[in-house]
């Protein structure tokens, strides 16, 4: 299932730099545009599985996963 998030980027002299709008902490820098928007990509894929991992080890047992939808 994919899903759509935003990443704010802007040139800062030799670097990009950039946030994903919807996950506070995944920011990156990179030399350039399209290297900066796959490390978010990369960055927010490990954010969204680790946090899915400690949800999971919190509950630690007897728990249900659902979907919710915005």
């Amino acid at each position: 299932m994919a899903n759509t998030y935003t990443a704010v980027t802007k040139q800062d002299g030799q670097w990009w730099i950039g946030w994903i709008e919807e996950v506070p902490g995944v920011n990156c820098q990179e030399h350039t545009h399209e290297g900066l928007l796959e490390s978010l990509r990369v960055t927010l894929a490990e954010a969204i599985e680790f946090n899915r991992q400690d949800a999971i080890n919190a509950a630690v047992s007897q728990y249900s996963e659902e979907r919710v939808t915005v």
